[in-house]
């Protein structure tokens, strides 16, 4: 079994739901499990909610946050949520390792996971991180994808520590000479709010195929019995990201109304970034996804074969 996949598939830990208030209109309730805490990136999630368009679709939405983020992919496949957000890369994981689910929208449609350093520490290019210590994030998963990267750019030597979300504190410390798996809207923020110029190298520039951040999935069971609810969902998540688009600054106070607990101005920096990455429509490319899926089975992210056309809702 390859390193770190064990871990990612391991017996589902015990969990603690926050939960928000749903819509105030009566409907068909449908269990959404973010993929981590609230934040910007769950925005179009929360304008739905707020200005009513999960009510006129007919839903009354309950929105829950994992203890962990594996946490959404392992819930839905079980049934135990309806819709799950997750990560492309976990979503290809998950298939490989025979999770019944399927992907039924779009929520960032770019990658926001870079490889992230501070300026001026001497890292120019990849082949500049040789015989560094570079941290990661999710295990079974970033660890991999470090490797797959550095496979990819020459990079011979190197010393992988798990640095779970201490991101900013391992980078400013010199725990760590960079990163894999920080959202390029948040830790690069939080790095200049603490005095630090941060750096990173785009995946997708150096060898990583480009792939959907964030998608919407929902266990196989729960796509056939209640598909006109999930349907109705993607729908007025395309319409939110739709009214995002056209009125952001009323979309940004939308969320802080939902969220009056996040911090504005982080957050406010981290939409202007994300805006421009809410997927564009609701439909996935099958060839981007069979193309990283092929890639994930050649760098060893999975070990067998995934036919995308099998997870991705018709």
């Amino acid at each position: 079994m390859k390193k770190g996949f064990g871990i990612f598939i391991a017996t589902m830990s015990a969990l603690f739901f926050l939960l928000t208030p749903s819509s105030a209109n009566a409907g068909q309730n449908i269990r959404v499990m973010l993929d981590w805490f609230p934040n910007i990136d769950h925005l179009p999630i929360y304008v739905a909610q707020q200005e009513g368009l999960f009510s006129e679709e007919g839903l009354d939405v309950t929105i829950l946050t994992p203890s962990s983020t594996t946490d959404a992919l392992k819930l839905v496949a079980s049934n135990n949520v309806d819709i799950a957000v997750s990560y492309e890369p976990q979503v290809i994981i998950g298939a490989s390792a025979g999770l019944p689910f399927k992907v039924v929208g779009r929520l960032v449609e770019r990658p926001l996971s870079v490889l992230l350093f501070l300026k001026g520490k001497g890292i120019n290019s990849p082949e500049d991180l040789e015989g560094k210590t570079v941290g990661y994030t999710v295990p079974g998963m970033m660890d991999v994808l470090m490797e797959a990267f550095a496979g990819i750019n020459g990079i011979k030597e190197y010393t992988p520590i798990n640095v779970g979300f201490a991101i900013v504190q391992s980078l400013v410390s010199g725990t760590v000479d960079a990163v894999m798996g920080p959202y390029k809207n948040y830790e690069t923020i939080e790095l200049e709010e603490k005095g630090y110029k941060p750096g990173y190298f785009e995946l997708s520039d150096w060898g990583i195929p480009d792939y959907d951040e964030l998608v919407f999935i929902s266990g196989k069971q729960v796509s056939e019995e209640k598909r006109r609810a999930t349907e109705g969902f993607i729908r007025a998540i395309d319409r939110a990201i739709a009214r995002a688009r056209k009125d952001p600054r009323r979309a940004l106070e939308t969320y802080f109304s939902a969220l009056p607990e996040a911090p504005r101005e982080m957050e406010s920096k981290a939409f202007e970034i994300t805006l421009p990455l809410y997927a564009h429509n609701q439909t996935c490319d099958t060839k981007k996804w069979q193309d990283f899926a092929d890639f994930a089975l050649r760098y060893g992210l999975i070990e067998k074969k995934v036919d995308v056309t099998t997870i991705l809702e018709k």
